[in-house]
């Protein structure tokens, strides 16, 4: 069966499952076979829980829908979802007054911030495969988090245009991960060494030296001057230079502002060649869940609505805060077993079956796996198009679009009793 795989953004549409005699998964990169053999692992017979005991879903959606009936300023975290999961969420947030984080948010924060602050120029995915001619990696080695990254973007020659294999450049990216990236021509990767804890320092120079200043210094964070100079000759030189960064990996104060500094390196390029940016997503479906809430709210997560209308706000609305101040929780992660932070207040969790938490939440629903237990649909992490997930096998586990419909069926039950 090909399929779409949701284990990382770049949601790989090439890849060939097979369960039968063992699971196959051709095409498959390390990440997408654990996602699977997780997956695939997991009790189709699992049953929801009231505070640790066997319940019946109906029981379990009643006592979900009275914890949402009682509470006045709820939390829906983690959101680890695709897209007509977090419709639903939607819907429901908007009838409980409830405020919407990403598990996954603080970097998306950080890359929002810099949008909306200064605006970027950022590419796609089909643009790098056939334009890209250097590809910089700031603080990444890319693979970890998108293991197929180069094989499917930077060495493959079904591409629309006559084009050298792109040159890569890894700045500030764990060395020996980064010096792995060999070509199928067997040119190996420029890696330059750095802590990222300096990143900041390094951006701001290349900038400087883009804007010809001169630095009165043979030596920035570590590194020569030379070769920062060498790497901004060559990001002038290219025909279509990309810079890639992962706002997850820059945990440094401020991140926003390298990030800023990372674009203005790109509208520099832009002056006399071609370059554009690529922020990396995380991950959980957190591509798929900001878009949504973008296009029906008008914001991205770290929102909440306030009797019906939405409001936006990165630093009081993250989990972090609100869990010193909301009054029920609901923790939602199908993709992958995460567990619901640790709260005194009431707690649903819903999600991947194998979610085992310390404490056993006042509700717990076992949901299907996205492009596992039920089909759906996800947007890749250039946001620039979605792609359909498929079911791969028979099991009894509601969607989180169908256990959510239900508690919001229920709550309105309620509410007009």
């Amino acid at each position: 069966m090909n399929i779409t795989c949701p284990a990382c953004g770049l949601l790989c549409d090439d890849v060939s499952l097979s369960t039968s005699p063992a699971l196959s998964v051709r095409n498959g990169c390390a990440k997408s076979i654990r996602f699977f053999e997780q997956a695939l692992n997991t009790s189709i017979s699992a049953t929801p829980l009231l505070a640790g005991k066997p319940a019946s879903l109906e029981d379990a959606i009643i006592a979900a829908a009275k914890i949402l009936s009682k509470s006045k300023q709820p939390l829906f975290a983690g959101l680890g979802t695709e897209v007509q999961g977090m419709r639903a969420v939607i819907s429901l947030a908007k009838k409980s007054n409830a405020t919407l984080d990403h598990l996954h948010s603080e970097g998306t924060v950080n890359n929002t911030r810099t949008m909306q602050n200064s605006g970027w120029l950022t590419t796609t995915l089909s643009e790098i495969k056939n334009r890209a001619d250097v590809i910089l990696a700031v603080g990444t080695d890319i693979t970890g988090s998108h293991p197929r990254f180069f094989e499917k973007l930077a060495w493959s020659s079904d591409h629309l245009f006559d084009k050298p294999t792109p040159e890569l450049i890894f700045l500030g990216a764990p060395v020996e991960t980064a010096q792995a990236n060999i070509a199928p021509d067997g040119r190996k990767p420029t890696v330059i060494p750095a802590e990222t804890a300096r990143l900041p320092e390094i951006i701001n120079a290349l900038n400087a030296l883009l804007n010809g200043r001169k630095l009165n210094t043979e030596i920035v964070a570590g590194i020569p001057l030379q070769t920062l100079t060498a790497l901004t000759e060559k990001l002038k030189a290219a025909k279509y230079a990309v810079i890639v960064w992962s706002a997850s990996t820059l945990k440094i104060p401020h991140a926003e502002l390298t990030i800023q500094s990372i674009v203005q390196l790109v509208s520099k390029l832009n002056e006399s060649s071609r370059a554009a940016g690529l922020p990396l997503n995380s991950g959980d479906g957190d591509s798929s869940v900001n878009n949504v809430s973008t296009w029906l709210t008008g914001y991205p997560t770290r929102n909440r609505y306030q009797n019906g209308m939405p409001e936006y706000d990165t630093y009081h609305f993250s989990t972090q805060k609100q869990l010193t101040s909301c009054d029920a929780v609901m923790w939602i992660s199908t993709f992958n077993p995460y567990d619901a932070p640790e709260t005194s207040t009431p707690t649903i969790v819903i999600g991947h079956p194998d979610i085992k938490s310390g404490h056993s939440p006042d509700v717990f629903i076992p949901a299907g796996i996205p492009g596992v237990d039920h089909a759906g649909l996800m947007f890749r992490m250039d946001s620039s198009i979605t792609l359909p997930l498929k079911k791969v096998r028979n099991s009894h586990l509601p969607s989180l679009n169908e256990i959510i419909a239900k508690i919001e069926a229920q709550l309105l039950s309620e509410t007009t009793a």
